[in-house]
């Protein structure tokens, strides 16, 4: 048995192995749900219902789809031009960072002067932050899957350090965190009284002007071509390592807006807990739109549906929500495997 490239994937495979990736996940988890003695349409009936059963419910499935967005941009993007950026928990820490240094007044600024500011520091931040791996990778040849995923301990424990330290509130009643940002560095609700705020806006401009470069711009077709072959696109002229740079910018820059978007947007302040693994999880929304700018949006919103119904759910059933990451990390394996048969035959001798 081997594999064997298909020249040219048709639309009914593109679209049926994915889409059996998903029923597959679906199947395994009920499988699980049965086990624990729940009926597996009933839990998915309530997961379905806590995330989109109500308005409130759908207001917390886009708000946790809003970090989502971000981290899924950025692995994409990455992986665009096979730059395996497992970092993105990094970047969107270092993001979250810039966002509390210049947002705690030390720009007393109007709100249509300081986001935009924000916005450019924790870009800058996660950007930065990426890009010294990616200087590893293109001049010393260094794995960037190493130096990336051990960059995410690194930053957290530098994070824990700023908390008990420079940045920790000195009315926080000794609580690891910083100082809430000021009202004008706030990013707006969407809806009154609701959690739903002007960084999910943000996410899909992101999604949008990340296709465009995809589609419509030299540099997206440059990531293309080093990620099809690096070798090739060298020999036609381009200059690889200036592109693997750029995409380590754009990529780093998006999940650091993530930590912005969490900050100003949501939580007011930066604690070590600020992501349950947003910068992970990006991997999965990132595989599941088979890296499709636009595809991440409902990727997203997929993941975060998952978790926000299986919280609710696991309080009506009495099934554990971990069913939501056993799903999730199950769509991942289902996913890839999905795409290399889309890509490839077997072949039996």
């Amino acid at each position: 048995m081997r594999l064997e490239p298909r020249e040219k994937p048709s639309l009914l495979i593109t679209i049926a192995y994915p889409a059996l990736a998903v029923l597959a996940v679906f199947v395994f988890a009920g499988f699980l749900v049965s086990l624990s003695g729940a009926n597996p349409f009933s839990v998915f009936g309530l997961v379905l219902k806590g995330a989109a059963g109500s308005q409130f419910a759908l207001f917390e499935t886009l708000t946790r789809a809003t970090p989502l967005i971000f981290t899924g941009l950025a692995a994409a993007v990455a992986f665009r031009a096979k730059l395996w950026n497992i970092g993105a928990e990094a970047q969107l820490y270092m993001g979250a960072v810039a966002t509390v240094v210049f947002g705690t007044g030390l720009l007393p600024l109007p709100s249509p002067v300081l986001i935009p500011i924000l916005l450019i520091v924790a870009t800058l931040a996660g950007a930065l932050t990426l890009l010294g791996p990616a200087f590893l990778k293109v001049r010393f040849g260094v794995d960037e899957v190493v130096t990336t995923l051990l960059l995410n301990f690194i930053v957290i424990l530098f994070v824990s350090l700023l908390l008990e330290g420079p940045l920790k509130d000195p009315m926080g009643m000794g609580w690891p965190q910083t100082k809430k940002v000021i009202a004008e560095a706030q990013l707006p609700k969407l809806i009154q009284g609701k959690r739903l705020h002007f960084g999910f806006i943000l996410a899909l401009v992101a999604a949008v002007a990340v296709w465009v470069i995809n589609t419509r711009t030299a540099l997206g077709y440059e990531m293309k071509a080093v990620g099809f072959n690096p070798r090739a696109s060298r020999f036609a002229g381009m200059k690889v390592d200036r592109v693997m740079l750029k995409t380590a910018l754009l990529s780093g820059g998006l999940a650091g807006l993530a930590g912005l978007s969490e900050v100003s947007g949501l939580k007011g302040n930066l604690t070590l807990d600020l992501s349950p693994g947003f910068g992970y999880a990006g991997i999965v929304v990132a595989m599941l739109a088979l890296l499709h700018p636009l595809g991440v949006v409902a990727a997203a919103i997929f993941v975060a549906g998952i978790f926000v119904g299986a919280d609710a759910m696991s309080r009506s059933a009495q099934v554990p929500s971990y069913i939501a990451q056993v799903m999730v990390a199950s769509a991942l394996l289902a996913m890839v495997t999905a795409v290399m048969f889309t890509r490839y035959r077997l072949r039996w001798k």
